[in-house]
């Protein structure tokens, strides 16, 4: 170009911020300044959009001075606008302290002020600066009410949002598709649906967002059934659904039995209609895909997907984990690391997962060591999950010395742990754990119930009442949920106080199919099959429809009640009337029923007929109720079966050895003992706990490993003698 005049080097360098050159657009303007050239508003205009978006905050100062020595701040509003929404970036009190000393101030300012204490989580001062422009006479455009409503919507106040809704339509902006989408989400984010429902009836409108909203407030309320029936009204009246619609649909379909159906189809409409198959529709087809363990058809739409993000490889990378597909998890995930993608900490969590027990402790420590080798910060969730995956995998040192190091230990982080060592059977270092935590937080209810479990591990029924005391104490903030009181209800069955699981059951506004399920097990366990049936019946009358747990707490009551008539029936109509298929468990319960009642042949046959391969655990319940008069030849047979599925499994040895015990059978009893002993096979030690002090100590048969062993069983044999005395 011969010349290039300001114009020339105003439309370049706009031209260059408009394609996110932002640097490039710098770079420019000390070439303009170099060719002796004065930057007017319009350059200062794009150079503070440059500045923002690069997060350069001294070289907006610098714009900001050049401003104010040449009078541009005070005689332009875009100027203002543009030094208003640059130190957005930064702060929003220092960018209200420039639109307050601005001369001329335009519907622009006004939006870009409002707007930026908005997105700054600032609603109250987002809506008192919109008073203040009705004070000043200032008319508000759409991208106000637009921006004012979505500030009533996160601050909470329907009053006012209603009052909007008013100058909305007073002012004829009513009309316009996003403040009618704001106003939809408003009521909707206000608990008020019937006015999103009569805002929608009111204004027909042929705009796809405005359907995605009505139908997005509806799965938001749970109302599953009418989202379906508007998508579906959406596409007979001939609406053209977007993308986001079918990623609106998709999420229902996380939420439904029958969503893996539903999200097919989806999958398929989309496809069919044109929408391009980009991370937006992709991660929402990967999650639904996921949330039905349909891995195969996950990893078809992942090697589809055009533009896959870091959610992208997270989610894909964590099914295969969750579904332990080890190799495939490694192959994406080294995929992932050559491509421009960066892994996140939710990336190691998802190949966490992978580490179950001790022999995968060495893998842990490499994806741990890894983590740390490309500078992943380890952050409370990571540290969480490596805290977890050192616990599970028998490393407890390790996982104390992480839990130590956590950058914030919060109640996630207590409720983690606690439930490590819960799941892995240590209920004593949960129960101390527990005492810790509570010296620096107050517990949720996600730690009660993980503590009630180890006391009902413990049978450790003062804690429990003291839980409860507590719980009831804080019931505003805790809320008895029916979670947390199925817990208690489980805790007072299984350590003996039936009588307050039965009372707590009562007083439960709430009830689900666990509350139900918890006081049928209750029953079971303290040999009262017939209150189980009855709680059963009731379950039914009241309208709940039992699941596998119900019926495998039921027939389990009814075999150690010896109600074996009534048992046969509901195994029955487990099928029949309520189209369950039923588990090994089931089969399982059945067979110990028929057994303690006597009729072995029946139990044998039962197995003989069932539709899946019994496996040791079928074979145990029958030898479990055997009496060796039924047929010594037959029995021998079983245990056969018993020991090809379970070869090393000492206790189905010695569970032979105590039927022939039974029947006097002394000489096959040595012989078992004998063969025992020579493979070095035996059952382990009986283990007993004692709570002192919130303290487990625990001890095992012969154990002298105790610091006051000595003590103990000196003590122990005082006892004796004095047994032995009272004859």
């Amino acid at each position: 170009m011969p010349e290039r005049d300001l114009v020339s080097w105003n439309a370049l360098i706009s031209g260059y911020v408009g394609c996110l050159c932002y640097k490039e657009a710098v770079l420019l303007f000390v070439e303009m300044k170099k060719a002796g050239l004065t930057p007017n508003s319009r350059t200062v205009v794009a150079l503070l959009l440059a500045c923002g978006e690069m997060l350069e905050l001294r070289l907006g100062q610098e714009i900001h001075g050049y401003c104010l020595r040449n009078g541009l701040f005070d005689m332009d509003a875009y100027v203002g606008t543009a030094l208003v929404g640059f130190y957005l970036r930064f702060d929003a009190v220092l960018s209200h302290r420039v639109f307050s000393l601005m001369v001329v101030r335009n519907i622009v300012s006004w939006n870009a002020i409002i707007t930026g204490f908005l997105n700054v989580g600032d609603y109250t001062k987002a809506l008192k600066l919109f008073s203040s422009m009705l004070i000043e006479g200032i008319k508000f455009d759409a991208v106000t009410m637009l921006v004012v409503i979505q500030a009533c919507a996160e601050y909470g106040c329907l009053r006012l949002g209603m009052q909007l809704h008013q100058l909305a339509i007073k002012f004829n902006l009513i009309n316009d598709v996003f403040v009618l989408n704001a106003l939809l989400n408003m009521y909707s984010d206000n608990g008020s649906l019937e006015s999103s429902c009569v805002l929608f009836n009111a204004v027909p409108t042929s705009d796809a967002a405005l359907w995605n909203s009505m139908i997005s407030c509806y799965i938001g309320f749970g109302f599953h059934a009418e989202a379906i029936a508007l998508f579906i009204k959406m596409r007979l009246e001939r609406i053209k659904e977007d993308v986001r619609t079918i990623v609106i649909m998709l999420s229902l379909c996380n939420d439904l039995n029958d969503g893996s159906l539903w999200g097919r189809g989806l999958h398929a409409h989309a496809m069919k209609s044109g929408i391009e198959l980009d991370a937006f529709l992709g991660n929402a087809l990967l999650s639904m895909y996921v949330k039905h363990n349909q891995i195969n058809a996950a990893q078809n739409v992942f090697e589809k997907t055009r533009g896959l993000d870091v959610i992208s490889w997270n989610t894909m990378i964590s099914a295969l984990a969750q579904s332990m597909f080890r190799a495939k998890a490694f192959e994406l995930f080294f995929m992932m690391c050559e491509s421009e993608i960066k892994f996140n900490s939710y990336t190691i969590i998802s190949l966490l997962a992978l580490c179950k027990d001790g022999n995968d402790l060495v893998f842990g420590r490499s994806i741990h060591g890894f983590a740390i080798k490309n500078g992943l910060e380890i952050n409370t969730s990571l540290n969480t999950s490596l805290t977890e995956m050192y616990i599970n995998c028998g490393d407890e040192r390790a996982a104390i010395d992480m839990f130590t190091r956590c950058p914030q230990r919060d109640l996630i982080s207590w409720n983690s742990l606690i439930l490590s060592y819960i799941k892995n059977d240590n209920a004593g270092k949960a129960l101390l754990l527990f005492n810790h935590m509570i010296s620096e937080l107050e517990p949720n209810s996600v730690t009660i119930i993980n503590i009630l479990t180890s006391c009902t591990q413990l049978a450790h029924l003062p804690l429990g009442q003291c839980l409860h005391a507590y719980a009831t104490r804080r019931e505003e903030s805790l809320e008895m949920d029916a979670s947390l009181a199925n817990a208690f209800i489980t805790m007072y069955a299984r350590c003996g106080k039936m009588q307050y699981a039965e009372q707590i059951f009562r007083t439960l506004q709430t009830r689900n199919i666990v509350s139900w399920n918890a006081m049928i097990t209750g029953y079971g366990m303290h040999g009262r099959g017939r209150d189980a049936t009855l709680a059963f019946a009731q379950m039914l009358d009241d309208g709940f429809k039992p699941n596998n747990v119900s019926f495998a707490s039921v027939l389990s009551a009814c075999s150690h009640s010896g109600l074996t008539e009534t048992g046969l029936l509901l195994f029955h109509s487990m099928v029949r009337d309520f189209g369950l298929a039923p588990q090994l468990t089931h089969y399982g319960c059945m067979v110990d029923l028929l057994g303690r009642g006597g009729h072995f042949s029946e139990a044998i046959a039962f197995i003989n007929t069932m539709p899946i391969e019994p496996d040791a655990s079928i074979w145990r319940a029958l030898l479990s109720s055997w009496q060796i008069k039924s047929n010594k030849k037959l029995l021998e047979t079983i245990f056969g079966k018993l020991v090809e599925l379970e070869p090393s499994n000492p206790g189905n040895f010695i569970l032979l050895s105590n039927i022939y015990a039974a029947a006097g059978l002394w000489s096959e009893v040595v012989q078992i003992r004998k063969w025992l002993r020579e493979r070095g096979l035996g059952k382990p030690p009986g283990t007993s706990w004692i709570v002192i002090g919130n303290q487990v100590h625990y001890f095992t048969a012969t154990d002298v490993l105790h610091p006051q062993s000595e003590k103990i069983y000196e003590n122990l044999n005082s006892l004796t003698s004095l047994i032995q005395d009272m004859g």
